[in-house]
């Protein structure tokens, strides 16, 4: 079969291949996705749009409201008994990520990207092979993404041992859910199945949970999430797992050492982090080695082959959509002869439990660490107008900023709709602002992101509403 030639051949069809791809077509490149599509097949977008961000969001919402109706809204002075109706649930979740898809679809289409539909796999400089068809490219991207990482002597069978993948879509509400995990992914799809029902208990590894958040954040959500239900086993390892047909006996014993213990659950899910896609990709016949944990090492995105590029999960950093989308645009820019750049010091994380938790820049503990003298800013949402009259006063926003020149280094919120707070302080740090410009930027009133000016204040002392 003759050849197609492309400008770049993009690997992957999630937020990094998908925004490459969109990138290159507005760019006026020649270009393909090569993606064997999820659902059959049937839908570009990765594990973010299909069984990760997108439909965990769904029911993260669903679930927030349904426990609302239940025990908040008769305190507003509004009756309901709700009753869950899971199928339903699901479905609307099923349609939502659905329209995203096709949405992906329509901006290929937009853009002239051509959908090669298939696994890929390199096979020499310059060429990929998709179901027997080759393309020549005058650059390849790897875009192929993470999976849900495996854990010795726990073996996902998402019947009754789950990844975040099988907790999407599990038949019922647990009466019992043990989750083995304490990040991101384990905390978020946990608070999905407690709040329509399920006793929850988190085995942890460390001894904190949320690794890579400020410890005081992590202290504050893990208070939270205990108050609402949420039970706490740390310092933990789950050292094995038997199923039958209606429940799971997990062996766990302390890290620091001591007697091993059963835990029985009716659903256990394995949330211990991911792992990058790149294994079947052929990388060996352009000459890369991905490292002992499956990354490919990048130099402004160009891996050590001449002419392969790769982004996203599959390189070294936070396996985060965003970071991937920023990845996607700037290195079709650098392949278009322009100038691509990313500010990895301002790649905010969200944790979208309730309370919501979101931060950027530096911690505490990193600073410290680094010997750099730093001043802090702290306000709590019990003082702000807007969080008190809406009955969701928990959690706090604090700022970290250069004790010399007023630098905000970094910023962590724990509290109501902080995800889409911490845009603000990203913008404020991409210009290198100091605490004081945020604090004398007039803020609506009564609006929670007061709470953001109130804590710059904090930074020099002059909080005003606390």
């Amino acid at each position: 079969m003759a050849e197609t030639t492309y400008d770049v051949v993009i690997i992957g069809g999630g937020p990094g291949g998908y925004n490459a791809a969109i990138r290159a077509g507005q760019l006026g490149l020649k270009a393909a996705c090569v993606d064997k599509g999820v659902n059959g097949g049937a839908t570009l977008g990765g594990t973010c749009l299909n069984v990760g961000c997108m439909p965990s969001k769904a029911l993260l919402h669903a679930s927030e409201l349904f426990e609302m109706a239940a025990k908040d809204f008769a305190g507003l002075g509004i009756e309901v008994a709700p009753k869950l109706n899971l199928v339903q649930m699901m479905q609307q979740k099923a349609e939502s990520v659905s329209a995203l898809t096709k949405g992906v679809e329509f901006l290929f289409k937009k853009n002239k990207v051509d959908w090669i539909k298939g696994a890929g796999k390199i096979t020499g400089p310059g060429k990929v092979e998709v179901g027997g068809q080759t393309l020549a490219a005058k650059a390849i991207v790897i875009a192929t993404g993470s999976e849900p990482a495996g854990l010795a002597g726990v073996t996902v069978d998402q019947k009754r041992i789950v990844d975040s993948t099988g907790a999407l879509s599990l038949p019922e509400v647990p009466k019992s859910l043990v989750v083995i995990g304490a990040g991101i992914i384990g905390l978020e799809l946990g608070s999905v199945w407690r709040r329509l029902g399920a006793k929850v208990t988190v085995v942890e590894f460390l001894d904190r949970i949320t690794p890579g958040a400020d410890a005081e954040l992590a202290k504050a959500l893990q208070r939270s999430l205990t108050k609402q239900g949420m039970e706490f086993r740390l310092g933990q390892k789950v050292t094995g797992a038997k199923t039958s047909k209606t429940s799971v006996a997990l062996t766990v014993e302390p890290v620091a050492g001591g007697a091993a213990e059963t835990i029985e659950a009716d659903y256990v899910l394995l949330a211990i982090g991911r792992r990058p896609y790149t294994e079947g990709l052929g990388l060996e016949s352009v000459g890369i080695t991905p490292d002992k944990r499956g990354f490919i090492e990048t130099d402004h995105w160009q891996t050590s082959a001449e002419g392969v590029w790769a982004i996203g999960d599959v390189t070294l950093g936070p396996m985060l959509a965003h970071k991937a989308e920023e990845e996607a645009v700037a290195c079709i820019e650098t392949i278009a002869g322009h100038v691509g750049h990313v500010n990895y010091g301002v790649i905010p994380s969200v944790i979208y439990t309730w309370p919501e938790v979101a931060w950027v820049g530096k911690t505490e503990e990193e600073l410290k660490a680094e010997g750099r003298a730093y001043k802090a800013g702290k306000f709590p949402f019990t003082a702000n107008s807007r969080a008190k009259i809406n009955h969701e006063t928990e959690g706090f926003v604090k700022v970290l900023a250069d004790a010399v020149t007023d630098e905000v280094l970094g910023v962590h919120m724990i509290g109501p709709q902080v995800s889409e707070m911490v845009g603000e302080y990203c913008v404020a740090m991409e210009f290198r602002a100091a605490s004081e410009d945020v604090a004398r930027t007039c803020h609506p009133h009564p609006t929670r992101s007061e709470a953001l000016k109130q804590a710059a204040m904090g930074v020099e002392g002059w909080t005003m509403q606390a």
